[in-house]
């Protein structure tokens, strides 16, 4: 299946899973640009972004857990946020901490806390219409994974 094939499904969770991917993107560049600035607290957030960004990774490129070596305990706190409901509730707590970073000041992690809330309706949107959770082949998805064992 193609990548236009994959959108043209009108599943959610494609559309989920590739907007993680563009909300990794962000929270990945976004972490490193506002870790320099002044305030401490700004600070923080920007290293939660970062954290965020390949805790996003791994949840969205399943191959990873096969390739890179990690604990088991952190492949099975991953391996559990599979459902869709799972996905939007890790989302929508990752958009309310950068949410929170506008409670010190107004800074660029509010693209990341849109992304990561677009990213979590979507989930939500999947888990609603009851439709089943696809990951996209060309993230790693079912059949890549398979074609590497």
């Amino acid at each position: 299946m193609t990548l236009k094939e994959e959108f043209a499904t009108r599943n959610f969770s494609i559309y989920g899973q590739w907007l993680g991917i563009l909300s990794m993107i962000l929270c990945f560049a976004l972490g490193i640009a506002n870790i320099f600035t002044i305030h401490p607290l700004i600070i923080i957030f920007s290293i939660i972004c970062l954290v965020c960004s390949f805790i996003i990774l791994f949840i969205e490129v399943p191959l990873l857990l096969r390739i890179c070596p990690t604990s088991s305990t952190f492949d099975a706190a991953i391996r559990r946020v599979s459902t869709n409901y799972m996905r939007a509730g890790a989302y929508a707590v990752m958009a309310v901490v950068q949410w929170l970073s506008l409670l010190i000041a107004a800074t660029p992690l509010i693209a990341a806390a849109v992304f990561l809330s677009i990213t979590a309706v979507c989930y939500l949107l999947a888990a609603v219409k009851k439709q089943a959770f696809v990951g996209s082949k060309t993230l790693g998805g079912q059949g890549v994974a398979q074609m590497i064992v």
